[in-house]
């Protein structure tokens, strides 16, 4: 006997057929790859390090969140700056330097 769908269920079903292709398509815009990003942009947190909502996506440092917070707190890494309430940054151009430190002092 075949499973009749709940309301609920039904409901979810008829909305995601209703959404147009082009507007799933401007969700999926492509974000700027750290390399091509000037010195004087922005990059947040989810631009640095894996993302666990999204572990495809290339980053420039090759830890976890919470190493990367570890290493904020002691004072290991450059200090972010509160755009807004919501929004914590890094300078693209502290990034590099740092990682290139990284790099000359191993």
């Amino acid at each position: 006997m075949p499973c009749q769908p709940t309301p609920q269920t039904a409901r979810k079903q008829q909305t995601k057929a209703a959404i147009p292709p082009a507007k799933l398509e401007q969700n999926t815009a492509q974000i700027p790859n750290f390399d091509d990003l000037p010195d004087t942009a922005w990059i947040r947190q989810s631009g640095l390090v894996r993302d666990p909502k999204h572990p495809t996506r290339p980053t420039p440092l090759p830890f976890s969140p919470a190493t990367f917070w570890r290493l904020i707190a002691s004072h290991k890494f450059p200090q972010p700056t509160k755009l807004s309430a919501g929004v914590t940054a890094w300078r693209v151009g502290e990034v590099r330097a740092w990682l290139n430190e990284q790099a000359h002092s191993a």
